[in-house]
């Protein structure tokens, strides 16, 4: 293979592995603690009329989100996916720094005690990420595929 193929897929790898370690992460300490979860989410000024259906929706789109970035073949509509997911989050954290005066966390394990604006700026990055990930993963599909070389075959010649 060529090395910037290799290059490329590595980052793909690097970048899809990195999506699917935060969606699986959070998805799974929001239902290990789906009722503080559910709480936070219900004291959202922006959330609370729909706090139900969103506290079971969230998590499950981390899941299959995660799911879909696992294989090669899912994996440009992982990223699609996983750029909507963070936009949305990005948006609202946004939303909520700059028009909400009560600041609820809903989010789960390591992340809820990051500050809103350090929040704000790693989803950010994760944006930064999702885009760079559909990038190089629709020039890459764009590409011939590249079979590893084969050797030429040896030629043993007598030596006299």
């Amino acid at each position: 293979m060529k090395p910037t193929y290799m290059k490329r897929n590595l980052v793909i790898e690097i970048i899809s592995s990195l999506l699917i370690l935060l969606f699986v992460y959070t998805g799974v300490s929001k239902l290990l603690d789906f009722s503080n979860f559910h709480l936070q989410l219900s004291k959202s000024p922006f959330i609370t009329a729909f706090a139900d259906p969103v506290a079971w929706t969230i998590p499950a789109g981390e899941l299959l989100v995660a799911l879909a970035l696992i294989f090669k073949r899912t994996r440009l509509l992982g990223l699609y996916a996983s750029l909507f997911l963070m936009t949305m989050f990005t948006a609202y954290i946004y939303a909520m720094l700059h028009y909400s005066y009560d600041l609820p966390c809903s989010c789960g394990g390591i992340i809820s005690k990051m500050s809103w604006t350090q929040h704000l700026w790693f989803n950010a990055g994760f944006v930064i990420l999702c885009i760079s990930g559909i990038l190089l993963q629709s020039s890459r599909q764009n590409l011939p595929e590249v079979k590893s070389e084969e050797l030429p075959p040896v030629v043993y010649t007598a030596m006299s």
